[in-house]
């Protein structure tokens, strides 16, 4: 029996990490969505002297950043961030940081 349970959580763990490599972002919608980013990180993602740059940020810490920013286990000085990110999905994060990933940094 206990084997049994085993199995069935070894098999629902990699159901799991399974879903979530499929899961990527689709860098065409992360264009489209990217427009406002632009404001601050520019058209091509380099940012300034105020703000970093995103572009060529590797897809997975892009995307957890951007998770952190919009639980507020990261802030920025004036939450910037927090205001860009409140409106995001899961699926938009993935997809800017699929966008931004394209980028040369």
């Amino acid at each position: 029996m206990l084997t049994r349970k085993l199995m069935f959580a070894v098999m629902f763990v990699l159901v799991l990490a399974t879903g979530s490599l499929q899961a990527g972002g689709d860098p065409a919608r992360g264009q489209e969505l990217s427009v406002d980013c632009a404001d601050c990180h520019g058209i091509d993602g380099k940012g300034d002297e105020d703000n970093p740059a995103i572009a060529g940020l590797d897809e997975a810490k892009h995307l957890g950043l951007l998770k952190a920013y919009q639980s507020g286990e990261l802030v920025d000085e004036e939450e910037t961030m927090l205001m860009f990110t409140e409106e995001l999905s899961e699926q938009d994060m993935a997809d800017l940081a699929a966008y931004y990933a394209t980028l040369e940094g």
